[in-house]
């Protein structure tokens, strides 16, 4: 008889989840699952502007890993071009959309809830 102990730990390869879409572009979201984990960590692919959008529970940090020379950022009413390398903290009820093409990585605190994705 033997006794299995499921680890303490996780890995995801985001090459084997599924793209889910989403206002930004298709996001593949990782440990949603795991309940003492207070995030989801997210890999967005953002192929055309995305939907003016904003939260009023989850804080987003978009780490930008790759963009097009056009990539923009709108934050409520201004608008900052972006490049590789950037970070954004985007708290609840900041209004926001990607603009251009790119690809982040989206921390998302608490749990990413669809029902918290709200539009003007």
């Amino acid at each position: 008889m033997s006794d299995t102990i499921e680890p303490r730990w996780q890995v995801v390869d985001f090459a084997e989840l599924p793209g889910t879409p989403c206002p930004c572009g298709i996001a593949k979201r990782a440990f949603a699952e795991v309940a003492d984990y207070p995030a989801t960590i997210h890999v967005t692919e953002i192929k055309a502007d995305a939907e003016l959008h904003y939260h009023k529970r989850l804080t987003e940090t978009y780490f930008i890993l790759e963009c097009g020379p056009e990539a923009k950022m709108q934050l409520d009413e201004e608008i900052i071009p972006l490049r590789q390398g950037m970070c954004i903290r985007i708290p609840p009820g900041v209004r926001h959309r990607a603009i251009g093409t790119m690809k982040i990585i989206n921390i998302v605190i608490p749990k990413f809830d669809p029902e918290d994705e709200h539009f003007d």
